[in-house]
């Protein structure tokens, strides 16, 4: 199947959308993604051709996309890999791809791959575990690597669409201070998510850290709020 895979991805490639990734998702010396390529294959292609293979597509073809040095393809293997775990009832499979998801984690290295996979795949399997299998959210929380940390407070999304919010609202406490912008959106995402579910255990948590949190990570917390709140939380009047 990883033939295939590669043979229709490279059908729906577009030139200008490559040139417009390379950009887009910071490949430039220095920046986040620096270095990475991409074919130009879209979320909207990559969606049927997971659609299409994620049965017959075995764990070692993913494994090898998940190696590839094009972003489009380690995109696609999370794509397949998110659709077997949530079609399958068999948690020995489950546990496989949440393993093989750990086990590849430096090829998941951009936030729309964290994004795209790690509610599902790491969320979805530490969600029927204790607070022992969850642990390692914490160490990756406390990582140096950026990807290890928004995967850590992206998955809790996967806790959080269960109405479990304390690990989200813990290793929000852990990133506080980080220093990267995609941690201050992704953690202001997730706690506006918990408010969404629990408007009062998302103010209990603000307004003990409001005045302290990043800016970006306030806004991203608070965007839906009424603008009179919003405004007495960008103010500090409280």
């Amino acid at each position: 199947m990883y033939n295939k895979i590669i043979k229709d991805l490279k059908k729906v490639a577009d030139n200008n959308r490559s040139k417009h990734d390379v950009m887009f998702f910071k490949t430039g010396s220095g920046q986040y993604g620096e270095g990475d390529k991409f074919r130009g294959v879209s979320g909207k292609h990559q969606n049927p051709i997971a659609k299409k293979y994620y049965k017959e597509a075995s764990l070692e073809d993913c494994s090898k996309l998940l190696d590839s040095k094009w972003h489009d393809e380690r995109q696609t293997a999370l794509r397949i890999l998110r659709l077997k775990f949530e079609k399958s009832k068999d948690e020995k499979v489950r546990k496989q791809i949440y393993d093989l998801y750990l086990k590849k984690r430096k090829g998941i290295n951009n936030w729309d791959l964290v994004d795209v996979s790690a509610p599902s795949i790491v969320g979805g399997y530490l969600l029927r575990y204790s607070e022992g299998e969850r642990r390692i959210l914490y160490k990756f929380a406390r990582s140096k690597d950026l990807w290890e940390k928004r995967i850590a407070i992206i998955a809790t999304y996967g806790f959080i669409r269960a109405s479990e919010f304390e690990n989200t609202l813990e290793i929000s406490k852990i990133l506080l201070y980080d220093d990267h912008d995609l941690i201050h959106k992704a953690v202001g995402w997730m706690l506006r998510e918990v408010g969404n579910r629990d408007r009062v255990v998302e103010e209990k948590f603000l307004k003990g850290y409001y005045k302290e949190m990043p800016r970006t990570m306030l806004r991203y917390a608070i965007e839906k709020f009424p603008e009179g709140l919003r405004q007495r939380y960008l103010k500090g009047k409280f």
